[in-house]
This record gives structure tokens, C-alpha cells and sequence, in this order.
């Protein structure tokens, strides 16, 4: 056994997701400088104030629960479920629940959109069953977009309806469908349902995996939540992390359906997981299909534009304050352009935000972000007509542990984003004093091939992820190596390498074919299809996971499911054929967005370039390294630690930024969780 290797590592735990602040009114001043909240100011373009359109009840949340089938459930259960679900609170501030049964509790966290006493959770209804009423029970989260067209259609079948939920149209879609009613909901969502006519739990998933489920199971049944923590929180559960979950950790690449603890397990995307006292059946009702693609390039724009458009609208259901995340990028500027004029319509105006930094002054231009954002964003809020406010990052903010901290809680497992994850966390915090609910456009290019790297024949061509380069696991460039400061035993024992193999290999696997295809037409399929389902989770789950620990809703109008089938099969050289990256999203995008936009090069999510940032990580991992009893000592390389603190005169400020943001991850992870270790 090596050295560094433990069986458990003693620290101090906590499984609360971050307070999330409270609402705060948002100032009337005009001034062009004025304060939004702890850490941000707020450059506004506008002073005119947006309205919404008063719609159904939706809402978003955390589930939390578990099932046994060898007992009644009784006092000592549903205390900790009622600790499970203590943990989503930041998903849901606004109201809580538990409905038990004899072998089930769901628990449920509430962030209201209206019609809060009618929509209130776990809902239940009674029904016959087996010569006896039964109870049909149901602890959801997310958005049914739908549910409208759906309400119509059960209430020709005779359902009556109680509240304005879509809460509701789920769980009558399920008395009326049964098991096919989850491939009638178009939406983000996750939930566990109850049938106490089977004695059957199901937990699902929507079909791009925009919203969180995790589950355990046990010897009597199962656990399930929003998060890990959900899980965690159990007293019965062990937090055994393997070898195996320590490379999930270390890889930027998700495994479908794996989590760094042994034990617990992700619902995949687009799939039902049905519980019952014989054991447990993942079902698949969704998945990325192969067809031949016929439609003429503006046909095929045509669709797409129509699609989104539709998406869009839908998406904008909301009757509380709403926004939508301006980059000034080609997707945040197309979501905004159909959001404005869908809002226009109304009478209304939407507002829009975009992250600065109070350090941009020193920007330096990157290969993947070669000059600021918020330009570009005023220069699309302008003419589209959004309320539109740059929200500006302190850098003080960004060092600050207490939102590292906090960041790091919302992840439940050591991400290693550093301010990719606490600038996203203030960004959030900031909107959400003003806004409930966000349109965003992750997805975009997943879809349409917005990454450098699908463009790259080196990438291309090579037999891994095309996104690789972002991971170096050898230690020859300690500038970009994640894992430079962890131990050489500790390192060859992950052997992450071969693990990046192994998942590609498995992901190359799955990918739907078509006969007749070019090679580079399969290629690019296969690039795809790997984006959409080990790339863009992660994307997915950290925009979710940074918006829910303040309470604020996210929708991905891209994420689509409709959308993302048309797209998945538009032929490469379609999406590219004018030779850039992107090409048809611009055509479609051509009458909406300026042109300075439609000919903008892809710009990354931005992050601080500021020199004290690094001296602050600098600072941090030295107060880390003379503390003896940080438990993340037992996984790194002392040395190289020593020389990441003090490096060498003249070395770039952000040499080694990564490898060092990594190790802070860890042992905040540590300290907060507990993980029992073992190899």
C-alpha cells in the first residue's frame, strides 16, 4: 500500500448546500454606477423595467426520499428523510414537505413560480388498485413546457383539475398513460413517482439531463435526491470513494451514470429507473437517433430558426421577474434576440446580464477568448431593446472563502472550476435579486460544432475526446497539468490515460450510425454524439448546480429535445459550409443579431486575469500546506507543492493555476464531506 493511500480520511462534515442570501429590492437609482449586491456592481444600459405574462404554476426544485420494502416506515425514517431533504433547501427556499406511505417517504423543496398553495408537494391522488384505493404520490422538480397542450388533452379524457400546475399534469399524465406518459412531457425535469398500486418507485430523468437525479441502492430498497448531499445526509449511507471514483473526479470527461462514490449512482438522462422489492430496471425512453438528413440548407435553417423560436417562447412561461444571461456571443445574443421580440410582443421589455470583472482592465487575449464580452452584449441589448446590465465581479469577491466555499458545497464533488465556478456563483447571486427565472444557451455548440477543437484535424482525427487537450495528464507542462501537484504513487495508480481510453472506447460505442455516411460525415457524428453526452453534462451541471444554490431557475432553450435530434443529424457540411465554425447558427441568426456578432470568433466563458487572484490561490494553498492536519496532505506531492507556492522569478502569473485550484477543491471536499478512501 502506498504511503499516501487511507482508509478514511478524519475530517470535519457538512452536507448543507449554501444559505442562499435573501431577495433584495433592487434600487431605483438611474446613476450609470450603483450597487446590485455584496461584491458586484451593476452598469446598467437601461433604467426601463420588463413585465411578465401571469401564466401556469411551475416550479423548481429538490426531491429527496428513499423506499423499503422489508418494514413498515415509521418515526426514525422519516427523520431522515426529513434531513435528506433539509439539504435541498437552496433548491427550493420557498416551501417544504413530506408525504409518507407505508414502504415510501418523498420529500420535497419548493422554489415557487405561482400558484404556491395549489402546487404544493409531494402531490398525491388516490386511485383504485388491486381491489383497494392506493396512493399515486409525486415529488417533482423542473419545468413541463407543454403542459398546457397536455392539461387540454386530460381534461377531454375526464381528468379534473385541482390546481394550475404542471405538477399536477405530470401526475395525471401517469394515471391516464402509465409508463409512456414520460415520452408525452417536453421539459427539464427530474422526479420520483409513488404508485402504491404496484408498491414501484420510479425515478426519472429528462432526456438531455438538464436537471439532477441521483439515487442508492440498498438491501430493502433505495435512496434517491436532487444531489449527492440528498443522499449523503442518510445515517445509513457510507461515503466510500474508490479508485475508480477518484478518476471520476480527475477527468473533465462524465461517465453516464457514475459518481465518485461507490455506491451511488446518477439517473441517466432520458431514462426511468423502476424500484420495485424484486430489485431494480433502468429503462431507456430516450436516445439520440440516426436518420438521413434531406432538407436544403435554408430549409434546414428554416427548421432550426422555427424550432428554437418555439422553444424559446415556451420557455418564457413564467410569472414572476424573468432575464436572460447575455455573453455577447452568437447563442446568448440569438436566445436574447427571439426572447426580446417574444417579450416585445407583450408590451414588455426582458432584461439581460452580463459577467465583467472589475479586473478586466488587464485582459489579455487568449486562443479560446480573444477580447472581452460586455461590448458585444451592449452592443446586442441595444438593438434588440433589453433592459441590459453588465454585473462586474470584485476580485475580492472571487478570493473570498466564504464563496469558495460555498461554490464548492453547490458541487457536491471537487470540480476544480475555481472562478469558472464562484464567478457563475456571484453572477447568480446578483440576478437573483431580481430575477427568478434565466434563459441561457448552453447546448449551442454541442450541437452546432462551436468548439475550437471540432475544427482542429489533429483533434479530429485523434482516437480520443476531441476536447483532450484540455486535460493533460502527463507531467511535462506543469502550466496546464491538472494533476501536477498530486502524488507520483497516487498518480500511477489512477493511470489516467488508460481510464481516458476506456471511456472513449465506451463512448464510441454508443454512437447510432448511419449507412452510406463519409468518413468524415461518421466522424463528426461521432464527435457529436460524444459532445451531447459526455460533454455537455457537465456544462449542464454546472449551470444547475450555481443557479440552485441561490435559488434562481435556469432554462436552455437549445436543450430542446426537438432541437437537438433535428441537429444531431444536419450533415457537417451543412453546419460548416462556409468553412467557419458555427456557420448555420449565423445563417439563422443573420436578420436578428448585429453583424459584429454574426462574425465574432467562439469567446469562452470568461475568468479573472487579475494578478492578485493568483497570489490569493498562491496564499491559500500555503496556509493549506502548514496546516498538518488538512487531510488532503495524504494525496500530494510535497514537494511540487512547495515549489507551486513560491515559483520561480519570472514564471507566468497563472503557471500551474489549474493543478492549484484542483488541490483547494480537494480539500475543501475533505473537510466538508468525509469521503472514506480506499484503494
Amino acid at each position: 500500500m502506498n504511503a499516501w493511500r487511507t482508509s478514511h480520511i478524519s475530517t470535519t462534515s457538512s452536507t448543507h448546500c449554501a444559505t442562499p442570501p435573501s431577495a433584495t429590492r433592487a434600487s431605483t437609482s438611474t446613476r450609470p454606477w450603483q450597487s446590485c449586491r455584496p461584491g458586484v456592481v451593476e452598469r446598467r444600459a437601461s433604467s426601463s423595467r420588463s413585465s411578465t405574462r401571469p401564466t401556469e404554476g411551475q416550479v423548481m426544485c429538490g426531491v429527496a426520499g428513499l423506499v423499503r420494502f422489508d418494514r413498515d416506515l415509521g418515526a426514525a425514517d422519516r427523520a431522515a428523510v426529513a434531513a435528506m431533504t433539509d439539504t435541498m433547501i437552496c433548491r427550493g427556499p420557498d416551501a417544504g414537505d413530506i408525504w409518507q406511505g407505508r414502504h415510501a417517504l418523498l420529500g420535497h423543496r419548493r422554489l415557487a413560480i405561482i400558484d404556491l398553495p395549489g402546487g404544493r408537494q409531494p402531490m398525491r391522488r388516490d386511485v383504485a388498485g388491486h381491489g383497494a384505493a392506493a396512493t399515486v404520490a409525486l415529488s417533482y422538480s423542473g419545468e413541463i413546457y407543454n403542459f398546457q397542450e397536455l392539461r387540454t388533452e386530460l381534461t377531454q379524457q375526464g381528468h379534473r383539475f385541482e390546481t394550475r400546475s404542471d405538477t399536477e399534469v405530470v401526475l395525471c399524465a401517469y394515471l391516464q398513460w402509465g409508463d409512456a406518459f414520460v415520452e408525452r412531457l417536453n421539459g427539464m425535469f427530474a422526479f420520483a413517482l409513488w404508485d402504491g398500486r404496484k408498491e414501484e418507485l420510479l425515478l426519472v430523468r429528462d432526456r438531455l439531463g438538464v436537471k439532477p437525479l441521483y439515487w442508492q441502492p440498498t438491501p430493502t430498497g433505495a435512496l434517491f435526491g436532487s444531489e449527492p448531499k440528498a443522499v449523503l445526509a442518510h445515517p445509513d449511507v457510507r461515503r466510500d470513494v474508490g479508485i475508480d471514483g477518484l478518476r471520476e473526479i480527475f477527468s473533465l470527461t462524465r461517465t453516464p451514470g457514475r459518481t465518485p462514490y461507490a455506491h451511488l449512482y446518477e439517473v441517466e438522462p432520458g431514462t426511468v429507473v423502476r424500484i420495485r422489492d424484486t430489485g431494480s430496471r433502468v429503462h431507456r425512453y430516450w436516445s439520440l437517433t440516426a436518420q438521413e438528413h434531406t432538407d436544403s440548407l435554408d430549409a434546414t435553417a428554416a427548421t432550426v430558426r422555427g424550432l428554437l423560436e418555439d422553444a424559446t417562447r415556451r420557455q418564457l412561461v413564467a410569472d414572476v421577474p424573468q432575464c436572460v444571461l447575455l455573453s455577447g456571443g452568437l447563442d446568448s445574443s440569438l436566445i436574447t434576440a427571439i426572447a426580446a421580440r417574444a417579450m416585445q410582443a407583450q408590451g414588455a421589455r426582458i432584461p439581460s446580464f452580463a459577467v465583467d470583472f472589475e479586473s478586466e482592465a488587464e485582459f489579455e487575449a487568449s486562443e479560446m477568448r480573444g477580447e472581452p464580452d460586455p461590448p458585444y452584449a451592449r452592443l446586442l441589448a441595444a438593438q434588440v431593446g433589453t433592459d441590459h446590465a453588465d454585473l462586474v465581479l470584485k476580485d475580492a469577491e472571487l478570493m473570498d472563502p466564504r464563496i469558495r466555499g460555498a461554490a464548492a458545497a453547490a458541487r457536491d464533488v471537487p470540480a476544480g472550476w475555481g472562478d469558472l465556478d464562484t464567478s457563475l456563483y456571484l453572477l447568480f447571486r446578483a440576478i437573483r435579486g431580481k430575477s427568478t427565472v434565466a434563459l441561457s444557451g448552453e447546448g449551442a455548440d454541442e450541437f452546432f460544432g462551436g468548439y475550437p477543437w471540432f475544427h482542429r484535424p489533429e483533434a479530429v482525427n485523434a482516437a480520443q475526446f476531441p476536447w483532450a487537450g484540455l486535460e493533460t495528464f502527463s507531467l511535462a507542462d506543469p502550466a496546464t497539468s491538472r494533476l501536477t501537484l498530486l502524488s507520483p504513487e497516487l498518480r500511477a495508480d489512477l493511470d489516467m490515460e488508460a481510464h481516458a481510453k476506456n471511456a472513449y472506447q465506451e463512448a464510441l460505442a454508443e454512437v447510432p450510425r448511419l449507412p452510406g455516411e463519409s468518413r468524415l460525415e461518421r466522424r463528426m457524428r461521432e464527435i457529436g454524439h460524444m459532445h451531447i453526452t459526455r460533454w455537455l453534462p457537465e456544462m449542464l451541471d454546472r449551470k444547475d448546480r450555481m443557479s440552485m444554490a441561490v435559488g434562481l431557475e435556469v432554462r436552455v432553450p437549445f436543450c430542446d429535445h426537438r432541437l437537438v435530434q433535428y441537429a444531431f443529424n444536419i450533415p457537417w457540411s451543412m453546419k460548416t459550409f462556409d468553412g467557419r465554425e458555427k456557420s448555420l447558427l449565423r445563417l439563422v441568426a443573420r436578420d436578428l443579431v448585429p453583424d459584429p456578432i454574426i462574425q465574432r470568433k467562439k469567446a469562452s466563458y470568461a475568468v479573472t486575469q487579475s494578478p492578485a487572484y493568483m497570489s490569493e490561490l498562491r496564499r491559500t494553498l500555503a496556509d493549506v500546506v502548514s496546516d498538518s492536519t488538512a487531510p488532503v496532505h495524504q494525496l500530494l506531492d510535497r514537494d511540487a507543492v512547495r515549489r507551486a507556492v513560491s515559483p520561480p522569478e519570472g514564471e507566468h502569473v497563472n503557471t500551474g493555476r489549474s493543478a492549484i485550484e484542483l488541490v483547494l477543491s480537494l480539500d475543501l471536499w475533505l473537510r466538508r464531506t468525509a469521503p472514506a478512501i480506499s484503494l
